[in-house]
């Protein structure tokens, strides 16, 4: 089943992501064969629901950042982290 997708126009990770248009060829192919479990909209990456991040040293630290100090989650380990970033990116 696909996750539900982040609010593009709410999120600043996501306005950043359009800004860096840097893909790996990997996903440019797998773009390319249109297979459903990746698609572009609106310049953003989703493959199988999720986010594309790029290998963007600034948009990584942002998004570590805002997933952090969760008020809803508190102070995660390492593991925890791990797994709330996977829902969406």
């Amino acid at each position: 089943m696909l996750e539900r997708k982040p609010t593009a126009d709410k999120n600043n990770i996501i306005k950043e992501i359009r800004r860096n248009n840097t893909r790996k060829k990997e996903v440019i192919q797998a773009l390319k064969k249109e297979n459903g479990s990746i698609w572009e909209e609106d310049r953003v990456v989703y493959i199988e629901g999720k986010v594309y991040v790029p290998n963007n040293k600034k948009i990584r630290e942002e998004i570590l950042k805002e997933n952090h100090d969760l008020v809803d989650v508190g102070h995660p380990e390492q593991q925890r982290m791990w797994e709330l970033l996977k829902r969406n990116y």
